[in-house]
């Protein structure tokens, strides 16, 4: 059977593009072509279905090739054998000599429309790519750079691996070809083939042979009567590699260049664009068009899991035409094995690229030249694609990168991911692209692996606010980290890090509960008391588990299911910490409220004022942790009646928050919300103004269409119209009780 990368499959897919890219020409027209009658229908046939076990006889595959671009050149498509004989020349120099007998037999007899612009001769220029998608404005932009006369002959192309550099370039030699008279595609990874390329060149260009030394000015030389020209130095290193390579003075004029690379350093030689990922609507275009059967839902969420990556996207689509695998059959595969999917698939005119080995150069250059980096690239690959806070690595008491103690070791090695373009960097953190990580994941040994989880899983537990409520920074730190520290703890946990890994779970929930996220709050926890369970000797955490789960199902309206563990909770507490700890305070407050909530007001008062008590003791009279007492003593007040009682309590609970948070703390807007219901109770007209002020701090922190919000909004509503109702009829009555007057 033919695997997807034989060589039997590569011919089926070249051969298969020349025809297309040739008008599509009939069976019959091909053979009348073959002026050798080398061709059969049989064997035209069984050349385009692949069915030979090695590659097929030479002639058939040049006489094929031939009459293609005879039939081109009869439809008047601008078809060039050197684009075949370029892209069969790197792997199968047994065709270069078939095809260049072809290229001179078709261009003697080749006659132009009259008036039509001669076509540029080319050396290597790649097939153009009949599924390029977007990158209008990039195209734009390269062209307006190239022409502009401001140092512009020269311009690089830079950007992350597989996001579509050499398409660009290629696609621009076709857009604008009939601006050039010749146009060169150099292959530039290694320097030093550079100037034996620049020799064939050379040749191209009727050069007799020169010495090695002399070659590249003197195809320069050449170049001047072949002016205007392009050339494309593709995935070229750092410039002092590629300085040789380049002309100098007026070797340079009428022409331009383009390189594309992955590396930075380039700004001081020439100009540079930064090529990102596809925008989201390009990759869905390029998914659709590619795969039958695509939907633009489904389209999106794959491009979503492969970051827009446009070589993955088309790796993807070569996997699911392959394989007639259904687009809402692959995306499942995708989303549970990434790992394994970004190895798989092929593209037609580059069988032997895949994402899962394109960053393998610069990793093992990584490695060798600066393994620290490496070190990091590591940590950095089992976090989220979001950006990673630098001083995760080097601010807690356990530093997770050595070169993290020295500033400038330090920023040579956060700057080698950034300069291999392994990552981007920002003033204070690093973003490295999801398929980048994957690749890195997919790779690396299971021991470091375990052993990067754990130190990654400690450093987070001791970068992250532990203290929600009380700590002023707590929600922007853990709005950074959040991401990171779901990532390290959605699989099983080591073993030598399953305590911190339901530590950090439980806080996490915390987090999410005290911004009204209940939803992914609740599995989070959940995971964290399964955890502490199978442990030894965590009552207390077990405790903190349970009074956190008990919070969250009290504020997502199921108070019989959180009363239990409220109790459960304070009795744990009870048996293990002193009675005056203010950790027994907060099971307490929160079991007053669950009681209130349940109807049992007169067993919530003893409740919350003992926890009052303690932690006024603990922490002092003005600690935020006693607002959250006052505001559970006063609600249970409020539906006892209680409102004259519940007012002063609510006020002072206000005044710590509003000392102690942002002036627009959820904190600060559900205790306004709550002395609006109280005040109103009592006439004061007031309360609409604290409502509506309430639930504009909800709409900013939880959005218009949290429940919360809606609610808030419709209480102040309510006060307003109620307060409104009240001034008319005192008005009312204040009309008929005026004397009349003459």
């Amino acid at each position: 059977m033919r695997g997807p990368s034989s060589p039997q499959n590569w011919f089926v897919n070249r051969l298969q593009r020349l025809r297309t890219s040739s008008g599509s020409p009939p069976q019959a027209q091909l053979l009348a072509y073959d002026e050798n009658k080398v061709l059969t229908r049989s064997s035209l046939s069984d050349l385009l279905a692949g069915k030979f076990t090695k590659p097929p006889p030479w002639e058939r595959v040049a006489a094929y090739a031939t009459a293609c671009v005879r039939a081109a050149h009869d439809g008047q498509i601008d078809l060039s054998s050197e684009e075949e004989l370029a892209r069969l020349r790197a792997d199968h120099a047994t065709l270069t000599d078939l095809f260049e007998t072809a290229v001179r037999e078709v261009r003697a007899p080749a006659a132009r429309p009259s008036g039509s612009r001669p076509r540029p001769a080319t050396y290597r220029l790649p097939p153009r790519n009949i599924n390029f998608t977007g990158r209008d404005a990039a195209l734009r932009e390269l062209r307006q750079r190239l022409v502009s006369g401001n140092d512009g002959a020269m311009q690089v192309v830079h950007g992350l691996g597989g996001v579509g550099k050499t398409q660009l370039a290629v696609e621009y030699a076709y857009l604008y070809r009939s601006k050039y008279r010749f146009v060169g595609f150099v292959d530039a990874e290694d320097p030093d083939l550079v100037a034996s390329q620049f020799a064939s060149l050379g040749r191209e260009l009727g050069l007799a042979e020169v010495s090695s030394d002399q070659v590249i000015p003197r195809v320069y030389g050449k170049l001047l009567d072949h002016g205007p020209w392009l050339i494309i130095f593709d995935n070229g290193e750092r410039p002092g590699t590629l300085m040789h390579a380049l002309p100098s003075g007026d070797l340079g004029t009428k022409g331009h260049i383009i390189v594309t690379t992955r590396l930075r350093g380039w700004s001081s030689r020439a100009g540079v664009i930064d090529l990102d990922v596809f925008t989201r609507p390009e990759a869905v275009e390029l998914l659709a068009r590619r795969v039958c059967g695509m939907t633009t839902e489904v389209a999106d969420r794959i491009a979503e899991h492969l970051g827009d990556l446009p070589l993955a996207l088309e790796q993807a689509a070569g996997y699911m035409d392959y394989n007639q695998t259904a687009p809402e059959e692959y995306l499942p595969l995708l989303t549970s094995r990434l790992e394994d999917m970004i190895a798989l698939g092929e593209l037609a005119d580059r069988p032997t690229v895949v994402v899962a080995t394109l960053w393998q150069l610069s990793v093992r250059r990584l490695e060798l030249q600066q393994p620290q980096a490496m070190r990091l690239l590591e940590l950095c690959a089992l976090l989220a694609p979001e950006p990673i806070p630098l001083d995760l690595f080097s601010g807690g008491t356990e530093t997770l990168i050595a070169a993290a103690a020295d500033p400038v070791a330090w920023d040579t090695t956060v700057g080698a991911l950034a300069g291999l373009g392994l990552a981007r960097r920002g003033a204070s953190s690093l973003v490295l692209h999801r398929l980048v990580q994957a690749a890195i994941r997919a790779a690396m040994p299971d021991d470091v692996r375990t052993d990067a989880r754990v130190r990654l899983c400690r450093a987070l537990l001791a970068a992250v606010p532990h203290d929600v409520h009380g700590d002023p920074d707590a929600r922007s730190r853990w709005q950074e980290l959040l991401p990171h520290a779901l990532v390290v703890t959605k699989d099983e946990p080591p073993t030598e890090c399953a305590a911190e890994t339901a530590t950090l779970l439980r806080l996490a929930s915390a987090f999410l509960l005290s911004i009204g996220d209940h939803q992914v709050a609740l599995p989070l926890c959940e995971r964290a008391l399964a955890i502490d369970e199978s442990l030894e000797q965590r009552e207390a955490e077990i405790g903190f588990d349970l009074i956190t789960l008990a919070q969250i199902h009290r504020d997502r309206g199921a108070p019989e299911r959180a009363r239990p563990m409220a109790e459960r909770a304070l009795s744990l507490h009870e048996s293990c910490l002193p009675a005056n700890s203010p950790v027994i305070a907060t099971d307490l407050a929160t079991l007053a409220r669950i009681r209130h909530l349940l109807g049992d007001h007169e067993a919530a008062v003893p409740l919350a004022e003992r926890a009052l008590r303690i932690d006024e003791a603990a922490y002092g009279p003005d600690d935020p942790y006693v607002s959250f007492d006052l505001i559970a003593l006063a609600s249970v007040h409020l539906d006892l009646g209680d409102h004259a009682v519940a007012v002063p309590l609510i006020s002072r609970a206000l005044r710590i928050r509003e000392a102690s948070y942002a002036p627009d703390h959820l904190y600060i807007g559900y205790a306004l919300l709550l002395k609006a219901r109280a005040v109103h109770a009592l006439n004061d007209p007031t309360a609409a103004d604290l409502a509506r002020r309430g639930a504009l701090i909800l709409n900013t922190r939880l959005g218009g269409t949290h429940p919360k919000t809606e609610d808030a909004f419709a209480l102040a509503n309510s006060l307003l119209n109620a307060t409104t109702a009240k001034g008319t009829a005192r008005s009312s009555r204040s009309a008929r009780l005026a004397p009349h007057t003459t």
